[in-house]
């Protein structure tokens, strides 16, 4: 007897089943190509399942490698910014300064009264008598009151012009001997008005600024015995030198003045220099350093 035929309902079946297998192995032939040309187009995920069974984890593509280095790290400290400190500009050295020398205190001025009291303090002093040879002169030593002036220390500074190894004494032209009383001649010092009225006595006119010789001496006027010469190269102390040596050159003898000997020349105490050097060096010594005797031509 031949096949009975299929009910019409399961035919359908059967037929869709092996319809299914015949398709099963191309479809398994066909997921390798797939897979190939999915990850070719950049889809390398696009498949996470197949026919409803999840595939194997092993074959889902990873996360793409990134081509970034990523710096070490390290446990030490970063570096903290240091900010560089700017370079000093160097201080121009200061020069060196030269001390200036301090001003010298200006010296105190000598006020010289012009007039006293006319009147004479003797020196009580004396000493022993200086010089080499001739005639022994004593000489006494006054000052006019009111002025400030020591009898006694002008008596003192005037024994030690006499005793100068330059003057009249240490070269045999008299010896002199300084005294209170029993004088053979005065020594006097005056106010200009007081000097010019002893000097009037005389015959002479000192005008106030000059010194002379007189009858019973000698009379010095004070401006000059405190201020000096304003023609005398030296100190007023080193002009009373020339005082006493002129003066008491005419008490010995030596009535006449003197000149210049000469240009550049020392110029003879008995010179009035005071008036005019006409060319000579001041001097207030009889005799030079050398001894010899300081002359020049006779001019009154």
């Amino acid at each position: 007897m031949g096949k009975r035929a299929a009910p019409a309902g399961r035919r359908g079946k059967q037929s869709r089943r092996r319809g299914r297998g015949r398709r099963g192995p191309v479809s398994r032939l066909a997921l390798p190509a797939l897979v190939l040309m999915t990850v070719a187009l950049g889809g390398g995920a696009a498949l996470a399942h197949f026919n409803g069974t999840a595939t194997d984890d092993s074959a889902a593509p990873g996360p793409q490698a990134t081509t970034a280095t990523e710096a070490p790290t390290t446990d030490a400290p970063a570096p903290r910014p240091t900010t560089a400190k700017p370079t000093p500009t160097p201080k121009p050295k200061p020069k060196p300064t030269t001390a200036k020398p301090k001003p010298k205190p200006s010296p105190k001025k000598t006020t010289v009264p012009q007039s006293g009291a006319g009147t004479f303090t003797t020196a009580q002093a004396s000493g022993d008598a200086v010089g080499t040879g001739g005639s022994l002169r004593r000489y006494r030593v006054q000052v006019e009151d009111g002025i400030e002036l020591s009898a006694h220390g002008a008596a003192a500074e005037i024994q030690q012009i006499l005793d100068h190894p330059r003057s009249w004494a240490a070269h045999g032209r008299g010896r002199f001997q300084l005294v209170s009383q029993n004088a053979d001649f005065v020594i006097r010092i005056a106010t200009p008005d007081t000097a010019d009225a002893l000097c009037l006595q005389q015959g002479l006119n000192t005008h106030g600024e000059l010194n002379c010789e007189t009858a019973d001496g000698v009379v010095v006027n004070l401006k000059r015995w405190m201020l000096g010469s304003p023609t005398f190269a030296g100190e007023a102390v080193e002009y009373r030198h020339l005082i006493i040596n002129h003066e008491v050159g005419h008490e010995i003898g030596i009535r006449q003045h003197m000149g210049c000997p000469g240009p550049g020349k020392l110029a003879p105490a008995m010179m009035q220099q005071i008036k005019g050097l006409n060319g000579c060096r001041s001097n207030a010594f009889p005799y030079a350093e050398d001894g010899s005797y300081i002359t020049g031509p006779i001019v009154s």
